[in-house]
C-alpha cells in the first residue's frame, strides 16, 4: 500500500480524499535491479479495493516468478490471464508496470524502446482539474491555475444548482469560454432528463459532459448527448474493448477517458489505440486523484503513441498535489500545464527513466 497525504483534499460526487489509495509494487532481479508500480483501485470504479488487490497479488505471485522472465513472456501471460485482469486492473497495472520498469532496466532502454515503441519525446500539454469545492475556494483554485498559464479546464459537478452555476459563473468571469471547459458529474443522475435540466439550467456551452449518468447506461448517454448536443465522455463506462461495440454506433462523438489503472495496464491501454481509431472515437489520457510519477510516467507512453486522437490529458500533479512523491524530481506539469520530457530526460534513462527509492516498509 501507498498512502501519501494530500496538500488538500479533493472531493467529487463519488468521493472525498485527503491521501492516496495505491497498491505499490516492487519487483527485483536475480542482480539486485528494482522496478516499481503503482496501481489505484476504486471501489466505483472497478469494484476494487486494496484488500482485492493485496489478495490477487498473493494468489498470481508464484505464477509469475515462474513463468514471466521477459517482455514475451509478460505478453502471453497478459492474453492468457484476460479474465483475471478484467476482474483486477488496477492490481496488475502495478505489477505489470513494475516488470516493465525492471525488464527496461535490464535491457538498459526504456520501456518505449523495450515495447518498441516511437521514443517518449515532446511536449504534453495538461487540463487544468478543479474539483467540488466550495466557491471561494473553487475560484482560489480557478485563479491559480489561470495564473500558471492553463487554457483547458474540468471541473466536477455536485448536482447542486447553486453550487454548480457558482462554477460556471465564475469561469465565465475570468474569461473562460465553454469550449475550454468540460464537466464531470461521475455518474450523478440516473435520468436523463433531469441530468438535461440541470446542465441546460447551468447555461453554459461546456466542451463536452463526462459521466453524467449511472455507468454503463449507453442508450440513455447518447439521448443526453442527442438533447443537449454535446458530446459525451466515458470514463466508469468503458474499462474494457470490448465494450466498444455496446454504444460506438449509438451516436456520434464519443470520447474515452482512458486511465491506465482501470484499463489493467500499459499494454492493454496501448492496444485500445486502434480500435478507437477506426470507430473514430476522441480520446482523453486520464488519472486517478493522486497518481505518484509512475503513472504518469505510463500514462505519457500512451498519449505519445496517440497524439492523432488526443483530445486532452489528465493528471501529472505530483506534488502540487501531493505531500511528496516517490520520484525525484517528480514527474508533473509545470508552467501552463505543460510537461517537457526533454527537461526531465526520462527517455534517456532505462525503465521508467524516474528516480525512485524502495518504498517497502511503506
Amino acid at each position: 500500500m501507498l498512502s501519501i497525504g494530500f496538500k488538500a483534499a479533493f472531493k467529487h460526487a463519488s468521493a472525498e480524499r485527503t491521501s492516496t489509495q495505491a497498491l505499490w509494487i516492487e519487483a527485483r532481479s536475480r542482480t539486485g535491479l528494482t522496478g516499481f508500480g503503482e496501481g489505484c483501485p476504486r471501489e466505483y470504479v472497478s469494484a476494487e479495493s486494496l484488500s482485492t488487490a493485496r489478495s490477487f497479488v498473493e494468489a498470481h505471485r508464484d505464477d509469475w516468478l515462474a513463468h514471466i522472465s521477459d517482455e514475451r513472456s509478460l505478453k502471453n501471460w497478459v492474453v492468457a490471464n484476460r479474465s483475471a485482469i478484467d476482474s483486477n486492473p488496477a492490481a496488475w497495472t502495478a505489477v505489470e508496470l513494475a516488470l516493465l520498469d525492471l525488464l527496461g532496466k535490464e535491457r538498459r532502454c526504456s520501456i518505449d524502446a523495450l515495447l518498441g515503441l516511437e521514443i517518449l519525446a515532446g511536449r504534453f500539454r495538461y487540463t487544468a482539474v478543479l474539483g467540488d469545492a466550495s466557491p471561494e475556494t473553487f475560484r482560489l483554485q480557478l485563479g491559480r491555475y489561470l495564473g500558471l498559464g492553463f487554457i483547458t479546464f474540468k471541473i466536477k459537478l455536485s448536482g447542486n444548482l447553486e453550487r454548480d452555476t457558482a462554477k460556471v459563473r465564475a469561469l465565465a468571469e475570468c474569461g473562460v469560454e465553454g469550449g475550454a471547459v468540460r464537466a464531470d458529474a461521475n455518474n450523478l443522475w440516473q435520468d436523463p432528463g433531469i441530468a438535461a435540466a440541470h446542465i441546460k439550467a447551468l447555461r453554459f456551452p461546456f466542451q463536452a459532459l463526462e459521466e453524467p449518468l449511472r455507468s454503463a447506461d449507453y442508450a440513455g448517454l447518447a439521448r443526453l448527448a442527442r438533447r443537449l448536443e454535446t458530446r459525451i465522455i466515458l470514463d466508469e463506462s468503458f474499462l474494457r474493448e470490448e465494450q466498444l461495440d455496446q454504444f460506438a454506433d449509438l451516436c456520434n462523438g464519443w470520447i474515452v477517458n482512458l486511465r491506465v489503472s482501470k484499463m489493467g495496464g500499459l499494454l492493454r491501454s496501448l492496444k485500445m489505440l486502434q480500435p478507437l481509431r477506426e470507430r473514430g472515437l476522441g480520446l482523453i489520457i486520464g488519472a486517478h486523484v493522486g497518481e505518484t510519477s509512475v503513472l504518469t510516467r505510463a500514462a505519457l507512453t500512451v498519449a505519445n503513441c496517440a497524439r492523432d486522437i488526443l483530445v486532452a490529458q489528465e493528471g501529472a500533479f505530483g506534488t502540487h498535489l501531493l505531500e511528496t512523491d516517490v520520484a525525484q524530481p517528480p514527474l508533473m506539469f509545470g508552467s501552463a500545464g505543460v510537461i517537457d520530457i526533454g527537461a526531465f530526460g526520462v527517455s534517456e534513462k532505462p525503465g521508467l527513466g524516474l528516480d525512485v527509492s524502495s518504498r517497502q516498509a511503506a
